[in-house]
Order: C-alpha cells, then structure tokens, then sequence
C-alpha cells in the first residue's frame, strides 16, 4: 500500500467519526440565513425610506418653491414626489410580506419559491428607483430648458446666440451630471442589495443541493 492509500485510509477513518448534520438541521440553517437577510432587506428599506424623507424636509424651504414655481415645475414636483412615496411605501410593505412569508415557510421547496420572489421584488426596486431618478430628472431638465429658452426670446439678438450657446453647454453638463448621477445610485443600491442578493442566491443553491 502506498502513501496515497494510507492517506485516504487515514481521512476516511477521521470522516467515519465526523458529526453528520441531518437534512432538517441544515434546512435550519439555510432559513434562519435567508430569514435573517430578508428582514434586513426590510429594514434597510425603512430607514432608506426615513433619510430620504428627512432629506427632503431639511431641503425645501420657501427658496426652494419660489425656484420651482419659476421653473413652472410645482406641479410636477409635488405628483411625482407623492407617486414616489406610495410606490416605495408599496415595495416596502411587499418586503415585510416577503419577510413574513419566508419566516412561515416549513419545506424547502417553498422556501427556495420565496427566496426567488425576494430577489425578483428587490430587482424591481431598484429599477423603480433608477427609471424614476431617471424620468424625473430628464423632464426637470426639459423644464428648466424652456424656461430659460423662453426667457432668451425677450433678449437681444446679439445677447441671444451667447445665451443659446451658454444653455447648450450647461444642458450638455446637467445631462453629463445625471448620468454620473444614475451610476452612482446603481453603485450603492448594487453595494446595499447586492451583497444581500448574493447570500440569497447562495441559500437558494444549497436548498437545490437538499431538495435533490
């Protein structure tokens, strides 16, 4: 017998009297992990909601409104920053179910059906978030284009080519500024869910390696 043997002799004798964990005791596991990560996909989503609603109250002021009534942009302000609560208040509470659904779950069939309804609501929130940042900020801009296109027509015709000229290079760099924008909130909604997603998608896998 070679030393190859004796070394595979050795390990199989010192795995006969490793402890073997049973299948009930690593689903246990898997869904306390996965109940874990879910609640604070909940959580974070909680106090994301708060700091952006804090952030907003110590920013608008009577400055604030006197600018956006000037841009015409009242009105859409006030309905798209009331549709952008409701909708992340929606996600919000589809975490909670989430949570609660994962926290019930008794099979490991369901909990994987849980786990890939989790990850599916999550991608969906972030592209609300990314879409809507987006939309709102390219029909400000639009906004904020006419407006001061519309106040260059009452200018001089001489004063008029500089202005145009100046809005076209502050437009290009206000659309430059919102791509920069959308890559950082894709940065730190992929740093925040991601990391969580990805320990999702690792329990979902070992529940495949289970239920097999």
């Amino acid at each position: 017998m070679d030393g190859l043997d004796l070394l595979k002799k050795d390990w199989k004798s010192r795995e006969a009297n490793l402890p073997r964990l049973s299948y009930d005791e690593i689903y246990n596991m898997i869904w306390k992990k996965s109940s874990s990560i879910v609640k604070w996909i909940f959580i974070i989503s909680i106090l994301e909601f708060l700091f952006w609603a804090i952030l907003d109250i110590a920013v608008i002021d009577k400055n604030y409104w006197k600018e956006i009534e000037e841009l015409e942009l009242t009105e859409f302000t006030i309905v798209s920053n009331i549709i952008g609560y409701l909708i992340t208040l929606i996600f919000i509470f589809q975490f909670y179910r989430n949570y609660r659904r994962i926290n019930s779950t008794d099979s490991a069939a369901e909990l994987m059906k849980n786990i890939l309804k989790t990850r599916k609501t999550v991608k969906y929130y972030i592209a609300f978030i990314l879409i809507g940042s987006a939309i709102t900020g390219l029909i400000s801009l639009y906004f904020i284009i006419d407006h001061h296109s519309a106040t260059a027509e009452v200018t001089a015709a001489t004063n008029y080519n500089f202005n145009t000229l100046a809005w076209i290079k502050l437009s290009f760099m206000i659309i430059i500024g919102l791509a920069l924008l959308m890559g950082l909130i894709w940065l730190f909604y992929r740093l925040i869910y991601g990391i969580l997603l990805r320990r999702l998608n690792r329990n979902y896998k070992e529940l495949q390696k289970l239920d097999v």
